[in-house]
């Protein structure tokens, strides 16, 4: 069997959809929409300006959405009401706001079409290896987990322009485009968090948003994990934006360390030096080939009828925190999920 894919957007970032669906041998691209033409004809394959028609002429399988926000609802409806899909996948952040999300996925279940969300950071290969280490209980009882975001492309009056301009001005931007993320991160290896608290602030000024700040999230057993951001500082790494910063997993038996090279170095508790259990990562493109091994898991799933990952009905659970951690921030209050 074959899927027939259409991709919707063909900005900065759909390059590595693009790229990742070519490589699938049970997939055929047959189209890519953009407003502007140019755009959708340097991807290589049959360009379209008008969603509508694009799904007339080549009738997928599979819609890839890959737009901002701000044009998710109206991208996802209209390839439900073409009709004659096996699944619909779109770009995180998941619409404008929750009561659009809500919206979408009833629409979506009420004429049985798989929506997912293409939330890929749970599929970076550390976040797999660090899951099979929690799993096995390598690091005891587990005590906090931290994670600094450091990529370093947030400073200055041109920062995001040259990739993804409409950061700028976005009015929730450090956790509404990048902290989701974490959230969905965090919850894939801790499971849901109960309360949050969040501090944040903005450090560039011509940043609509936030662009930095501290979100502590409370986990099951007592477990916390910590988020904190800053866009406008690098970390270490010869790839910045390869694992985005580094992270750290305490426990009663030893301490598990997330590296800018994608690395995982796991250290018993009294011990003087660590192990490395993930050496570096050396995929050229963006996070560990993790928009590719999402997009594998799809397939997968759709052809075998194994469960799926982030369906967006599950994925409103995140859009759920993310609200908890902006009425925490305005409030200075910890706030229960």
């Amino acid at each position: 069997m074959t899927l027939r894919v259409a991709c919707v957007g063909a900005g900065y970032f759909s390059q590595f959809h693009i790229e990742s669906w070519r490589r699938i041998p049970q997939v055929e691209l047959v189209g890519v929409c953009d407003q502007v033409r140019e755009k959708a004809e340097a991807t290589g394959a049959p360009a379209f300006t008008k969603l509508a028609r694009m799904l007339d002429a080549v009738r997928p399988d599979v819609v890839d959405v890959i737009l901002p926000p701000v044009r998710h609802a109206e991208a996802i409806g209209a390839a439900i009401a073409h009709g004659g899909l096996k699944a619909i996948i779109c770009q995180k952040p998941f619409c404008e706001n929750l009561a659009e999300a809500e919206a979408m996925v009833a629409h979506a279940e009420k004429v049985g079409v798989p929506l997912i969300v293409h939330e890929n950071f749970r599929f970076q290969p550390w976040y797999r290896k660090v899951k099979e280490v929690l799993d096995r209980g390598d690091l005891g009882d587990l005590y906090q987990v931290t994670f600094r975001l450091r990529p370093g492309d947030g400073q200055g009056a041109d920062a995001y322009l040259a990739r993804q301009p409409y950061f700028q001005k976005m009015k929730r931007f450090l956790i509404h485009e990048t902290g989701m993320h974490w959230i969905d991160t965090f919850r894939y290896l801790l499971g849901p968090p109960h309360a949050v608290y969040a501090d944040l602030r903005r450090v560039n000024p011509v940043i609509a948003g936030e662009d930095a700040g501290l979100v502590v999230f409370d986990h099951a057993g007592g477990v916390r994990a910590v988020f904190d951001g800053n866009r406008s500082v690098d970390h270490a790494a010869d790839n910045p934006r390869r694992t985005m910063g580094e992270a750290v997993f305490e426990g009663s038996a030893g301490v598990l360390t997330l590296r800018g090279d994608g690395s995982l170095g796991l250290r018993k508790r009294g011990a003087q030096s660590e192990t490395v259990i993930l050496p570096p990562d050396k995929h050229e493109g963006f996070g560990g080939d993790c928009t590719h091994a999402l997009q594998l898991h799809v397939v997968s799933g759709l052809m075998s009828g194994q469960p799926l990952e982030n369906l967006a009905a599950d994925y409103l659970q995140v859009i759920r925190i993310e609200e908890a951690v902006y009425r925490s921030a305005e409030t200075g209050q910890k706030v229960k999920v």
